[in-house]
């Protein structure tokens, strides 16, 4: 029987979600052979919405930062300088990280620990939050900021300088040590020291020179 569309996904986000529960309920990473088990469906019909335990990943992932991409696309669409739209960029997801982690530090753990060793398959997210934050530096370009710096090598300075905020692995290391105000003032020293128009002869200039 062939699915449409609208039950094809209904199902995928329904199974997506019992593997995030049983994660959590079991503790361990749940396999391709567990999950159909668990599905109630039967095989050829389950084989229909996941063809490997590859496709079967990627709608657990979908799920677990569905709330992520919501909230940059959120803060991207606000009206507010670039300054402030980046540190609500980074705040909202940080939040969302650290209150899951404080609800459950081994489930959060443990799915942080599957993205990793399926980094290829979140790339996709990754790729995407990258591009949304290159349009926010494209517009403090614009009002004067990261001046003589192209928007890649930005955004790779800013992704060096923020990681910990970003990479969920980093609360399971620093915890109650991450907070909003250090967030703020990272990125308040990010706009002072990639701007060359901070009214100083400092602003902006790399002053350490590399060992030869």
């Amino acid at each position: 029987m062939v699915l449409s569309e609208e039950t094809r996904n209904a199902e995928r986000r329904r199974i997506g979600q019992m593997v995030l529960d049983l994660v959590q309920e079991r503790g361990a990473e749940i396999s391709y052979a567990t999950a159909l088990a668990e599905s109630g469906l039967s095989r050829s019909r389950f084989e229909q919405l996941f063809e490997s335990y590859d496709d079967l990943f990627d709608a657990v992932a979908e799920i677990w930062l569905a709330p992520h991409m919501k909230v940059m696309e959120e803060a991207l669409a606000t009206d507010l300088p670039p300054q402030r739209k980046m540190y609500e960029f980074f705040r909202r997801r940080f939040i969302i990280s650290r209150d899951r982690f404080r609800e459950d530090p081994e489930y959060f753990t443990l799915v942080a620990e599957l993205g990793a060793a399926n980094f290829e398959r979140v790339r996709s997210y990754v790729d995407l939050a990258d591009h949304y934050l290159c349009e926010i530096i494209a517009q403090a370009q614009a009002d004067g900021f990261f001046a003589g710096l192209e928007i890649d090598e930005t955004l790779s300075l800013i992704n060096q300088m923020i990681s910990n905020y970003a990479i969920p692995d980093a609360l399971i290391y620093l915890g109650d040590k991450l907070t909003e105000e250090k967030l703020a003032r990272i990125i308040d020293t990010i706009f002072i020291g990639l701007s060359a128009d901070t009214g100083d002869e400092a602003g902006g200039v790399n002053t350490i020179r590399l060992a030869t």
